[in-house]
């Protein structure tokens, strides 16, 4: 066992901390110098890291030689790992010339002439003159001191200077750095560029008030398409309430259809009871603006409040279905799970022994100077979610932290003394805390891709009840097939989905994605998931029995049977042809299918 751990200490020294794919084919001659690397095929040692090393296996001529040793699927897979980057590059570039193609500085078609008759006419706004004007607003644009070459290098400084305003700018007004990768201040910047010189900023005045108006009709022109397509494949409500800092509770309404996400609209309510009877009228007051016919389903967290509220809408609004937030659902059962004796007591050392380490200067100091600067808390888009993130931190620096209980300076430390700091002690050089914390990285890790699903604006519905059965068999890999350990967890998995995530609309979503279905036809034969398929429809077509009849014994064969699919695509690629539902169904499946785009 010993040998074994001193083989893997001494395999992990001869790679960096990288998951570059090339490392399955290089290693370290020195763990201190990074940049000179062995191949592992034919024992050529070469400098300049991994990338020398991909294109040694992709056999890229020219640069260095090639690999004789390396198979066809390895050449083509480090040649794509090179390539890549390049073509990312390509890519942004491309991009951000379509965003600057956007921009247009002309008022109207019968304002243009005019507006290129003024710019031509100041020879201020020539080409030529920013190679004879200085850029510094302390000297008039008038007074030309000096004339700079034409070339490239007085062209970068003078790039470079423009860059050092707007720098300056950012930094007094504490505006975040990300904020000029931003598509509108591409376009500012594109716009400004083709006016050129003695452009005036507009007041402030004009740009809260004038402006404003404009931009607002503006995002009102751009919505319209939302409202075709809603009409179209349905919607759904989005509803939630938060409080801030000032102890202000907010209610939000979102719409959600094909096209993305838009905000609705918000009130304060602080000063009224958010009961079954509030909510419901809030919602309902929502779904009479957009139209009930155009509505599928709501959407809201999984309070008593609100599904007190859901009763009431299926009372007065039969057809339309009311969804608990697979979010809030799935932290729930994270939270289930973690409360278990496999996975609570190891959570609970982890944050005593973490809360120790960075209550205390020193002991942070020492912590960081082994971990080369890395803090071991990670946070993530829930609270559980980050404490999965920091166990996997601290898994990853085990060896440092064990280092660091063996050092002098965490002897010396007068708070490694106290009981604390003996109990965090006693908790890094525990194995039995490790092996729990492997346990519960193993079992969380498919948790957390579920609840990143959830949380992302993509297809979540769709594939949300076929992910959970994924997930369930992950656990299970992860207990290696132990039935006494997996039957707990998915146990409490159940315990907390029940209604919730494996609703009929769910079952519905499930059964219409030719992901799962056109690769699992016993999906068909499923009396649960079929029967909540039926169920569906029987809603959505309230009292509507022709439409019930041909959206089971027409629409439905034709999808199972791969009707006109087939001659669009080859049978290989028949489960990724989400798209081609809208061709496939009646009104029942635009309405429901754009929950699976």
């Amino acid at each position: 066992m010993a040998a074994s751990s001193a083989s893997e200490v001494a395999s992990s020294r001869l790679k960096r901390n990288s998951d570059d794919m090339a490392w399955e084919f290089a290693m370290l001659i020195d763990p201190d110098d990074l940049q000179r690397v062995k191949c592992k095929l034919c024992g050529k040692v070469m400098s300049g890291g991994v990338t020398r090393m991909k294109q040694h296996i992709a056999q890229i001529k020219g640069s260095m030689t090639s690999c004789m040793q390396a198979t066809l699927e390895q050449q083509a897979r480090c040649k794509d790992a090179y390539e890549a980057p390049k073509k990312k590059k390509k890519q942004k570039l491309q991009e951000e010339n379509e965003v600057r193609a956007l921009v247009t500085i002309e008022a109207n078609e019968e304002d243009q002439a005019e507006l290129n008759e003024v710019g031509n006419s100041d020879p201020k706004k020539g080409p030529m003159d920013q190679y004879l004007a200085p850029i510094d607003p302390s000297i008039p644009l008038n007074m030309k001191r000096f004339q700079r070459n034409i070339n490239d290098s007085v062209d970068k400084e003078r790039s470079y200077r423009v860059g050092q305003y707007l720098a300056r700018w950012l930094y007094k007004k504490n505006v975040p750095f990300n904020a000029i990768n931003d598509d509108d201040f591409k376009q500012f910047c594109e716009a400004l560029g083709r006016y050129g010189p003695n452009w005036r900023q507009p007041s402030q005045y004009m740009i809260r008030d004038k402006m404003l108006l404009q931009e607002v009709e503006r995002t009102k022109d751009l919505l319209k398409p939302h409202d075709v397509e809603r009409a179209d494949t349905g919607c759904s409500i989005m509803t939630d309430a938060w409080t801030y800092k000032k102890r202000r509770s907010i209610m939000n309404l979102c719409v959600h259809c094909k096209l993305g996400t838009i905000f609705l609209g918000s009130k304060e309510a602080s000063a009224d009871a958010h009961t079954s009877q509030y909510i419901f009228d809030y919602v309902d007051e929502c779904i009479e603006k957009i139209g009930a016919d155009n509505v599928v389903q709501v959407v809201t967290d999984n309070a008593s409040n609100n599904m007190g509220a859901k009763g009431m809408l299926k009372i007065k609004r039969p057809k339309i279905f009311w969804t608990s937030c697979a979010t809030h659902t799935i932290n729930l059962m994270v939270e289930a799970i973690g409360k278990l004796k496999h996975f609570g007591p190891a959570i609970t050392k982890a944050k005593e022994m973490t809360i120790f380490l960075y209550a205390h200067h020193a002991t942070l100091a020492l912590m960081r100077s082994y971990t080369k600067k890395r803090d071991i808390v990670r946070p993530g888009v829930t609270r559980f979610a980050s404490a999965f993130l920091t166990l996997q931190s601290l898994a990853a620096k085990r060896k440092q932290l064990t280092e660091m209980c063996y050092s002098d300076t965490w002897e010396e430390c007068k708070h490694t003394r106290t009981k604390k700091g003996k109990v965090a002690h006693a908790t890094i050089m525990s194995r039995a805390f490790w092996k729990n914390v492997s346990l519960c990285i193993k079992v969380f890790e498919p948790l957390v891709k579920l609840l990143r699903l959830a949380d992302s604006d993509g297809q979540s519905m769709a594939s949300m009840y076929g992910q959970i059965i994924e997930t369930k068999k992950a656990i299970v890999l992860a207990v290696e097939g132990s039935e006494k350990d997996y039957k707990v967890i998915t146990t409490a998995m159940e315990s907390k989905m029940d209604g919730r995530l494996d609703t009929k609309l769910h079952m519905a979503t499930y059964a219409l994605n030719p992901y799962y279905s056109y690769t699992t036809t016993s999906i068909f034969t499923d009396v649960e998931v079929m029967s909540g398929l039926m169920d569906v429809i029987e809603q959505f077509y309230h009292d509507d029995d022709d439409a019930q009849n041909n959206a089971l014994n027409i629409d439905l064969p034709k999808f199972k049977n791969k009707a006109c699919l087939g001659r669009w695509l080859p049978q290989k690629q028949l489960p990724m042809a989400i798209t081609m539902l809208v061709s496939l169904f009646s009104k029942i499946a635009l309405h429901i299918a754009f929950l699976i785009f």
